[in-house]
């Protein structure tokens, strides 16, 4: 039961967050600063070679180690235990309603048997845990959710974690990383309060994940097959670079006066579409008829005129995700670049938040 390294388990401090992505790998540490104010003590990043974490899963797990170690020297942490992520469509969950009362044996063996019902692997296959919610609906029965997922699969991010020198204590499931920061972020905001329908759009490199919340607890999830990548493909075959030159400069700006035109302008079209599809869907899918708020994170969630061209379609008050708002600064971080960097690092953030409870 336990294999599944703690999902909704202990939180162990020092601990940095580590997110594994299709295209990079993110660490993220904090600490307790002054007043009980987090502080983020620093934070790295560095690319994965293409083909190394394919749809979540590990490829070349030499790469990936190569990767880490060298996004961990960068960052000059000396923390060993980490919080990793599992992609969502990994992960198999399920909320569950069992008697009040049991003990963690009973309640173990419960879980088990209607595990048995909803994961379509032996269960000697997967890494099972669970977290009792609260109380359901009758004063007799608590609300449980159940996390699975294929051993192997979680026996891959461990063992990258031992091979540089870590020790994996959490494993968390990605998208609820990214709403424990997101959460951590609406919490400060002035119009924050009850009955607030908030979406949440992470556009990765392949993916956009797609989260609703609704007071805190998700209402609606999805993934649309829709990323950055598809920009970085049109630049490297309109201006015959390579791939990672190609990275670089879409995140810079530094390329031919026609980009803009001929390449973003499409794109962010395209970005736009894949969003109001999604809403639309939501609206049609749900029983829900707003969203309050829409926030954007990820790598794409900072090109020029994207929350503008969203804003204006939805007509939904947009922002771009800040995870780290709020926080107070280790004596290594340049505001500066942060604000450019923070909206992809919403997951790490989560993660290394696990450190605190």
């Amino acid at each position: 039961m336990n294999a599944f390294q703690a999902l909704f388990g202990p939180r162990n401090p020092p601990l940095i967050g580590i997110d594994i992505s299709t295209s990079c790998v993110r660490l993220v540490e904090l600490a307790q600063g002054a007043k009980d104010e987090l502080r983020l003590e620093r934070y790295a990043a560095e690319a994965l070679p293409r083909g190394a974490v394919v749809d979540g899963a590990i490829e070349n797990m030499d790469q990936v180690v190569e990767t880490l170690r060298r996004v961990c020297k960068k960052s000059g942490t000396r923390a060993r235990l980490v919080a990793l992520g599992m992609p969502p469509a990994s992960v198999i969950t399920k909320k569950i309603i069992l008697a009040a009362g049991l003990s963690e044996e009973q309640l173990e063996m419960q879980v088990e048997s209607e595990a048995s019902q909803y994961i379509p692997f032996a269960l000697d296959e997967v890494s099972l845990d669970f977290d009792i919610i609260g109380p359901a609906n009758s004063p007799e029965d608590v609300e449980v959710m159940l996390a699975a997922s294929r051993r192997e699969k979680i026996e891959d991010r461990v063992a990258i974690a031992e091979a540089s020198g870590l020790k994996a204590t959490v494993m968390d499931i990605e998208s609820y990383a990214a709403r424990a920061a997101l959460d951590r972020v609406t919490a400060l905001m002035p119009e924050a309060g009850a009955g607030r329908v908030v979406a949440l759009f992470q556009v990765g490199a392949q993916v956009t994940h797609i989260s609703v919340m609704l007071d805190g607890a998700t209402v609606y999830e999805r993934e649309q097959p829709f990323g950055g990548n598809s920009l970085t493909h049109d630049i490297v075959r309109a201006y015959g670079m390579a791939f990672e030159e190609a990275e670089a400069r879409k995140k810079t700006g530094d390329l031919p006066d026609n980009y803009v035109p001929e390449l973003l302008t499409p794109f962010l079209e395209s970005a736009v579409m894949e969003v109001t599809r999604a809403i639309q869907f939501f609206y049609t899918s749900t029983p829900y008829t707003r969203i309050d708020r829409l926030f954007l994170a990820g790598g794409c969630a900072l090109l020029p005129g994207l929350l503008d061209l969203i804003a204006s379609r939805t007509r939904i008050a947009c922002a771009v995700a800040a995870p780290f708002k709020g926080m107070q600064l280790g004596p290594t971080v340049r505001e500066s670049q942060l604000r450019l960097d923070g909206p992809a690092y919403l997951v790490a953030c989560g993660l290394a938040l696990r450190r605190f409870g």
